[in-house]
């Protein structure tokens, strides 16, 4: 895909991994014609992690220029700092994805936490990806390791957005939603093509090797 360089954050996404973020990744970026950061482009960008584990110990970056052309941003780790990036871009709406917990744990335990017990556990060598693990994850619950206790921090997180964000700014997003929430929020017609699905719980994990 060719991106026209975006100028501004035209999205901010509140929503924490396993939302489909991934696919709203590429929906943005159709939609808005430029990038959407997500945890994908910390790979792409090796330095990113140490700005991430800076922010986590609180030393914010300068969002305007880490995003750089980036039109949008989901995911962790930058849905732990969903507030100051959207004070930072105040016209931009706030994108909370969601789903059911139960739904979220199972997806979630699957992937992203079993990927990081076996990569990223208190083992791994000092680099830029594990530091950036070992702060991210605590934010989020030093329990992110059992059911309940993770689905709890997981309800938190999107009701502190939901009763923080300004209500004008706010759109909740469900997978399966489709274009339409977002387009509305943006002022923009909805794509005749499907919304894309990718990186499913079997996509994540045979990408990863997981067993």
């Amino acid at each position: 895909m060719t991106y026209v360089v975006g100028v501004t954050i035209r999205v901010v996404g509140a929503g924490l991994g396993r939302t489909g973020t991934a696919s709203l990744r590429l929906a943005l970026a159709q939609l808005l014609g430029g990038p959407c950061y997500h945890m994908f482009e910390v790979r792409e960008r090796p330095s990113d992690a140490d700005v991430w584990t800076a922010a986590f110990n609180g030393n914010l970056p300068d969002w305007h220029q880490f995003f750089g052309a980036y039109s949008a941003v989901v995911d962790w780790p930058a849905a732990a700092f969903w507030r100051e990036i959207a004070e930072a871009y105040p016209d931009a709406p706030i994108l909370l994805s969601t789903r059911d917990a139960d739904g979220w744990w199972r997806s979630a335990s699957a992937t992203i936490f079993q990927a990081i017990s076996t990569m990223f556990g208190p083992d791994a060598p000092s680099e830029p990806w594990p530091r950036m693990i070992r702060v991210m994850m605590p934010n989020f619950t030093p329990d992110w390791q059992d059911e309940t206790k993770a689905k709890v921090a997981y309800l938190a997180h999107n009701e502190h957005v939901r009763a923080t964000a300004p209500a004008d700014r706010l759109v909740e997003w469900h997978p399966g939603d489709g274009w339409g929430p977002i387009c509305a929020a943006l002022g923009i017609p909805a794509p005749t093509e499907p919304f894309p699905h990718v990186n499913t719980t079997d996509e994540f994990r045979a990408m990863l090797n997981l067993s």
